[in-house]
């Protein structure tokens, strides 16, 4: 990222130590201003602002649409929207609502999350170690198309052609 200035335009000096909303990708606030339109003519535009809003409502239909795009579903079958606009749009009003003082805090009681995660990275590295002889195929939504007997054939394949690693693989985990 370029941050050099042209000495003779003023301009440039001051506008270099402005924020860089151009880091911003305009991709995205393409596709989610396709989100806020939808919610613009369900609710009305900025709704959220006068009436405020819920953090749970936000989080859950964001789980939604993650999940949604986690499981193959790229749009919403009615709107066309995509989930990830979508989901982008709820983690924006959530943030919006905070500055100006319209989010509703109903989080749960907090827990100690931090720490539990880093306490179970120590676990999933010693899984890794225990495991690194193993060499299964890691399945993608690329082989919702393919049977798993095919998969399974070309992983023992590929395992017997020269990694020297065992290949073991359980069905159903």
């Amino acid at each position: 990222m370029s941050t050099a200035t042209k000495p003779t335009n003023p301009k440039d000096v001051v506008g270099s130590k402005k924020l860089m909303l151009e880091l911003v990708p305009d991709t995205v606030l393409v596709e989610v201003s396709l989100a806020f339109l939808e919610g613009a003519l369900k609710y009305g535009r900025f709704n959220w602002r006068v009436a405020g809003v819920r953090s749970s409502i936000y989080r859950a239909a964001l789980g939604r649409h993650l999940a949604k795009w986690w499981n193959g579903e790229d749009r919403d079958q009615a709107t066309k929207v995509k989930h990830l606009a979508s989901a982008i749009a709820c983690l924006a009003i959530l943030l919006d609502a905070e500055l100006v003082g319209k989010l509703t805090d109903d989080r749960p009681p907090s827990a100690p999350i931090g720490k539990l995660i880093e306490d179970n990275e120590k676990i999933a590295e010693h899984l890794r170690e225990l495991f690194k002889g193993f060499d299964p195929h890691q399945y993608t939504i690329g082989d919702d198309q393919q049977p798993i007997a095919e998969i399974e054939r070309d992983a023992r394949r590929k395992s017997k052609k020269g990694s020297g690693r065992k290949s073991r693989s359980r069905k159903g985990v």
